[in-house]
């Protein structure tokens, strides 16, 4: 049941944080081009699983858009807000299928539990 309500935040997070963006106004080709863009951090992974797991996790953790749309918000700066708002959609797109931040065992050792195919209830 925990994986369960862990999965329906994604989904919320992600809902919520596209409406976000489409209440900025912004184009949604922005949306398109940067949706994927925090999956880069996969690359990290070349160097190992540590690195990989600290720049992965920098990169799919609520804090760094939250810390961007109040920046934005105090500036009075939509393009932040609505690059905050990509941002955490994205990491509510990946919570929602199972996607959790990553242990430095592995990356498919996650906050949400294992993850791949031989992986059950993930």
């Amino acid at each position: 049941m925990p994986r369960l309500l862990l999965r329906f935040e994604g989904l919320a997070l992600f809902f919520l944080a596209t409406a976000a963006f489409a209440y900025m106004g912004l184009s949604w080709w922005l949306y398109a081009i940067l949706f994927l863009a925090p999956d880069l951090s996969f690359a990290a992974y070349t160097a190992g699983p540590k690195p990989g797991a600290v720049v992965y996790n920098a990169l799919h953790s609520t804090l760094g858009p939250a810390v961007l749309a109040g920046f934005g918000w105090l500036s009075n700066n939509a393009l932040l807000i609505g690059l905050a708002a990509i941002w955490a959609a994205h990491i509510g797109f990946d919570r929602m299928l199972g996607y959790g931040l990553k242990y430095a065992s592995g990356f498919k050792d996650t906050h949400l539990g294992r993850i791949g195919l031989k992986s059950a209830g993930a």
